[in-house]
């Protein structure tokens, strides 16, 4: 059966884990193409999630079911039912399995348009996995249970289940390719949900970001085409988009590495990437590959790829995936636009080579980084594609023009003080981003109280791990990472020289909410 997403969301269930893999073995046959199950993610204040109290949802011709999952021990004591983990504690349900079950079906069909909901037989069911045997009762119909027994023959008890319902609603028609893809539509932008890449962790439940529509697209491209270039500018998710296709590759069994030029990428990367994940410069993937005890991978993604298009790179990681560039499995991702001089290096003849292995292309047009004055600033200054915005407004960016380096320093002073004292910010939502090393720069000039609260960042620092400092670090070194406000200095207002006019887009795209900028 065809999971949507294509791994487990995250969960603490072992339950919910079992029964995703469970669903995805059932169902392989030719004549089951059309059934399709989504794994829902328990949020309950995510403003977009519809459908958070649903585990899972499985569709197909037969009928749209809801499955409710309860692991652990699972008892009933004077009609007031309870569960139990490993750990041995208990909780109390606030009511059974299946009336929740069955409240979940009723509320997910008065979401539904009416058109949808008629087309289909409904139902639901309970699996507990780690319940051996549950006894019969009057208060539920045995064939909407799945206990111990029925979970090591899932595919058989899935028939009975479907059957169940169908028998009780025979005379409605199966559903259609057409009106299971509206379906599809319909339910699947509430369940293709990722983390955003600066979210930190204990925001995560509040601040969940949906796939944009072209993003959703890219992930049903990727999967019906084995090589696949996907261009966008920054902010456009391109990163977000590498780890999630990773995963999902991952998951599938594939041997899959995710190269980059970046060093502070690289460890960026690592951090987040899924167990059995590869990542690796692209300049050193053959070592990586060693390392994972193979003689090559299975699948390649490439983060940033402007900054490899060389032949001699593009040969390394020929090298070391199977089938190669032009027949084996991969997806290049890439900004378009001009960001040469800063790292790695960029060659057309490159590029036509990839062109020439028929890849798939997908555009990415929805910014779903910076807020729409941001976008604006770097559109009218750099003339630079960068996607419409999917954020909306923020605060207006602020350019202070200075005549000298005195007067540059106190502005950046001022600057500095007002947002962590007169406007609230944390100093660790902050990033400096400078064209030079510290010691050049005119954050090295500021006063010792200041100069004390930053935190020269290097390719080994996470962000947000120290919430009471100020991020330094050169423009270059930053590309493909992100902040909440980024205050750009050491540079001249944003111009037609080429150095300056990627070292102005690169600074001023790592901006999410609030860009700053002390132009000399």
């Amino acid at each position: 059966m065809r999971m949507i997403p294509r791994q487990p969301l995250r969960t603490p269930s072992k339950a919910e884990k079992n029964v995703f893999d469970q669903l995805r073995a059932t169902f392989s046959s030719p004549d089951k193409n059309g059934w399709f199950a989504m794994h829902s993610l328990n949020l309950p204040r995510h403003e977009y999630k519809r459908f958070g109290e649903i585990d899972f949802i499985v569709c197909g011709p037969d009928g749209l079911f809801v499955l409710e999952i309860k692991g652990g021990r699972v008892s009933c004591h004077d009609g007031i039912w309870g569960t139990k983990n490993r750990y041995g504690e208990s909780e109390r349900l606030r009511e059974s399995p299946f009336k929740q079950a069955e409240g979940a079906l009723h509320g997910l069909r008065k979401k539904l348009p009416a058109s949808i909901s008629r087309a289909f037989v409904v139902g639901y069911g309970v699996v507990m996995p780690g319940v051996e045997q549950l006894p019969d009762s009057a208060e539920w119909d045995r064939a909407v249970l799945a206990d111990g027994r029925d979970f090591r023959q899932f595919e058989k008890w899935l028939e009975r289940f479907i059957r169940y319902w169908r028998a009780k609603d025979s005379r409605k028609p199966v559903a259609s390719p057409k009106q299971l893809n509206v379906l599809q539509q319909h339910l699947r932008p509430d369940f293709e949900a990722v983390v955003p890449l600066h979210i930190p962790a204990h925001d995560v439940e509040t601040r969940i970001a949906r796939l944009t529509e072209d993003q959703l697209r890219l992930i049903d491209v990727v999967e019906a085409n084995p090589r696949v270039i996907c261009s966008g500018g920054a902010g456009t998710g391109k990163t977000m988009l590498a780890l999630e296709l990773a995963k999902r590759w991952g998951a599938s069994g594939m041997k899959t590495a995710l190269a980059c030029h970046s060093p502070w990428l690289k460890r960026f990367l690592e951090r987040n990437a899924v167990p059995g994940l590869t990542v690796s410069l692209a300049d050193s993937i053959h070592v990586a590959a060693r390392r994972a005890g193979i003689e090559k991978f299975d699948a390649l993604i490439v983060d940033e790829g402007q900054d490899i298009l060389n032949m001699d790179a593009l040969e390394r990681l020929d090298n070391c995936l199977y089938g190669g560039i032009s027949e084996g499995c991969w997806c290049f991702f890439h900004d378009a636009n001009n960001q040469s001089g800063l790292c790695g290096s960029y060659v057309p003849d490159a590029y036509e080579y990839l062109e020439s292995c028929g890849p798939a292309r997908i555009p990415l047009r929805t910014n779903c980084r910076n807020s729409l004055q941001i976008l604006q600033q770097i559109q009218d200054a750099l003339g630079a594609d960068v996607g419409n915005s999917g954020v909306g407004d923020g605060p207006a960016v602020r350019e202070v023009r200075v005549a000298d380096t005195d007067g540059a320093i106190q502005a950046f002073e001022k600057e500095l003080r007002g947002l962590v004292d007169g406007e609230g910010f944390n100093p660790g939502d902050i990033v400096i981003l400078s064209p030079f090393p510290f010691a050049q720069s005119w954050t090295c000039s500021l006063s010792k109280d200041l100069r004390d609260s930053i935190s020269v960042l290097d390719d080994a620092s996470p962000r947000n791990m120290n919430r009471q400092a100020i991020g330094f670090a050169q423009v270059g070194d930053f590309k493909g990472l992100e902040s909440e406000v980024v205050v750009l200095v050491d540079m001249p207002r944003p111009g037609h020289s080429e150095t300056l006019r990627s070292l102005h887009y690169v600074g001023m795209s790592r901006a999410r909410a609030l860009l700053s900028m002390i132009c000399c």
